[in-house]
């Protein structure tokens, strides 16, 4: 692993400090593998360091990059192998999140919440603290509560929560086991093409039973290897990528004056690969309205990570978020076997979104 967990770091890299960092400062330390040796610090950080541009990397390495001696690494800094390169920072003031989380249903085991956009599910480099299982148990201290499955932070919608150790365990092997069926509604800059269908290599099958507009669409997902954001996926092109197929059904069409044309879509997922959805739409080119990473620019992406994105980024996105939300889940309960059906109803913004739309 590059990154080393901090318990890791702290038990088998011998470092300290450098003069002048407070105490109270966070350390993350990488280990450098032997096939990148010599790269420059900066290339090599921005590899690591998912969500954020060069420009953004040369800084952090400015101010807060050391070696285990304690030494300031420069931007131009050839890495060795196996060296361990330290990124000390003091705590920042997270970005304010949404804190008001919705009950859709709860009973002795589980808990539905539905989740508001730009609301982080689990801890990342910037958001830390304020996470929705942290916003969670501060409402309810002492509570068992553990995530059954993710969604990304700009996603709303339904989201499972475990309120014990056996439904935790018990959850994760029926999502495992894709026992449950998970429904999102997506708005997309223009309607899926399946013409498309056979130049990217895609499968699209009609399916009636889904009502009009509905068709299967199958192509396999694997991450970005060209992309500098290590999380970016594509249509896959090697062995390795992973098979995905999503079923859509185009709800209703609208366009502005100015001839831009909009989709509301309803995507069952029947394989669960990261941003399936997002990659699926766009390939079929319709993005989803306000996506930094699959829509009309991909360095958007890196901008709003690091807060930096322009009145011009804002108007291309025409919103601050994806346009996706988690409708409907639906899944025998972990523990009772019952038939258990979960819905969450079209947030404000993208109603109000949608609505404005003539």
């Amino acid at each position: 692993m590059t990154r080393l967990r901090t318990s890791e770091a702290i038990s088998s890299v011998d470092f300290r400090r450098p003069d002048g960092v407070p105490e109270d400062s966070i350390v993350t330390v990488f280990r450098v593998p032997p096939e990148v040796a010599g790269q420059r610090l900066d290339v090599f950080l921005q590899s690591q360091l998912k969500r954020t541009s060069r420009t953004r990397t040369q800084t952090i390495v400015k101010i807060s990059a050391f070696d285990v001696a304690g030494k300031r690494l420069r931007p131009n800094h050839r890495v060795r192998a196996e060296e361990h390169v330290l990124l000390w920072r003091a705590p920042w003031d997270e970005d304010p999140v949404p804190t008001d989380v919705p009950i859709l249903y709860e009973d002795a085991h589980l808990l539905a919440v539905d989740k508001p956009a730009l609301l982080p599910v689990h801890p990342t480099a910037r958001y830390h603290r304020n996470t929705l299982i942290n916003v969670l148990k501060a409402a309810r201290p002492g509570e068992f509560l553990s995530l059954g499955h993710r969604i990304d932070r700009e996603t709303s919608g339904v989201l499972l929560v475990s309120k014990s150790a056996e439904c935790d365990r018990t959850l994760k092997r029926v999502i495992e086991g894709r026992g449950i069926e998970k429904t999102y509604v997506a708005i997309a800059w223009g309607a899926p093409d399946t013409s498309r269908a056979e130049a990217i290599g895609a499968t699209v099958t009609p399916a009636p039973a889904d009502g009009p507009g509905a068709f299967r669409f199958e192509r396999s997902l694997e991450l970005d290897a060209e992309s500098p954001y290590k999380v970016k996926m594509r249509l896959g092109v090697t062995p390795d990528a992973l098979s995905a197929s999503t079923r859509f059904r185009i709800e209703d069409t609208r366009a502005r004056a100015s001839g831009q044309r909009y989709a509301r879509i309803r995507c069952e997922l029947e394989t669960g690969r990261q941003h399936q959805i997002r990659v699926h739409l766009a390939s079929l080119g319709a993005p989803i309205v306000g996506d930094k990473l699959y829509g009309p620019d991909e360095t958007c992406f890196a901008r709003g990570a690091d807060g930096e994105l322009v009145d011009e980024d804002f108007v291309r996105l025409e919103l601050p978020r994806h346009a996706l939300h988690a409708a409907r889940l639906a899944l025998p309960h972990p523990m009772t076997q019952e038939a258990l059906v979960i819905e969450a109803p079209l947030p404000a913004d993208l109603r109000a979104f949608w609505d404005a739309i003539a």
